[in-house]
């Protein structure tokens, strides 16, 4: 008995809306990431700026900057 697979392509699910704003300036959040169980959105330019220190601390870090690449 042979078993076939068929690749189904990956469907990204995005869950950050436009009305999920930035904290850090009011812009479209496309970055959100949990520090000590409160959940922190950015926009692409602060996510980028605070990635390295928020990363260190954050327990989960949520990325979907590859939207801005697609809305081309």
């Amino acid at each position: 008995m042979s078993m076939s697979t068929t690749a189904e392509p990956a469907v990204l699910e995005y869950r950050l809306t436009a009305t999920d704003r930035c904290d850090s300036c009011g812009a479209q959040a496309y970055i959100a990431a949990e520090v000590n169980g409160s959940e922190l959105l950015f926009c692409a330019h602060h996510g980028r700026k605070y990635e390295e220190k928020l990363r260190a601390v954050a327990t989960s870090w949520h990325d979907e900057t590859a939207r801005l690449a697609d809305a081309r």
